[in-house]
């Protein structure tokens, strides 16, 4: 398959480096320009590619930068990319750490709804929930006991079924966790976030979640900090 990954931090850059290792043509991007990936690149196999580039000619598309980064994207950045393209988000709204207030998740828009909306295209929610780390290095076969498992949020089903064959490709169990609507139920701060749950966890994890969003995972009038202060 052939993917493009905006975004080259830690998921991003982890991601790259597991679907090129599993066989998978990765075009990588960020937006300092495809120079400075060039180490990514000579060790993953990857080819650095402009943003714009990224979303061309390719079967799925992650996008995976921080969330006040999202409208800083091209103006039209999909306008020329054919629907059955996948576009994937793994983002996750820190307001306090990060990403300032963003009125419209404040008001209760789930996080990748927001995203979908900035983008002009539906998204799949993935790999938001997980350490960058352990993406890295957690993948185990199909039927090992205890494979961690990842939820999967989307309305499109064929797309999903993408996204979730993708996961077990790279050593997760998949679940498929509702539409877009229901994907608050793994934001930071619900059951899910930052656990390694098996399926069977990660399914009791989002049916625990509750939608009010708590006063740490949501902005102030100082916001935003930092990870280490947040405001």
């Amino acid at each position: 398959m052939k993917i493009g990954i905006i975004g080259a931090g830690q998921i991003g850059g982890n991601l790259t480096r597991r679907l090129a290792a599993l066989g998978h043509k990765v075009f990588v991007a960020n937006s300092r320009g495809p120079d400075t990936l060039s180490d990514l690149a000579a060790e993953t196999g990857a080819t650095a590619v402009s943003v714009p580039e990224a979303v061309r000619g390719v079967d799925l598309v992650v996008v995976t930068i921080p969330m006040k980064n999202i409208p800083s994207l091209p103006a039209g950045l999909f306008a020329e990319t054919p629907d059955r393209v996948v576009v994937v988000d793994t983002g996750n709204y820190y307001p306090r750490q990060r990403d300032g207030r963003i009125e419209a998740i404040e008001a209760g828009l789930p996080e990748s709804q927001w995203v979908a909306q900035q983008l002009g295209r539906p998204a799949i929610k993935a790999f938001n929930n997980i350490y960058a780390r352990h993406l890295l290095e957690s993948g185990r076969p199909k039927g090992t006991p205890g494979r961690i498992a990842l939820p999967v949020s989307g309305d499109d089903q064929a797309a999903k079924a993408m996204v979730l064959k993708l996961v077990d490709e790279l050593g997760f169990d998949g679940v498929d966790a509702g539409g877009l609507d229901e994907s608050w139920r793994q934001h930071p701060g619900t059951p899910v976030y930052a656990k390694d749950y098996d399926a069977e966890g990660v399914r009791r994890a989002l049916s625990e979640a509750s939608k009010e969003r708590r006063s740490e995972w949501s902005g102030t009038a100082n916001s935003p900090g930092s990870f280490t202060s947040p405001a």
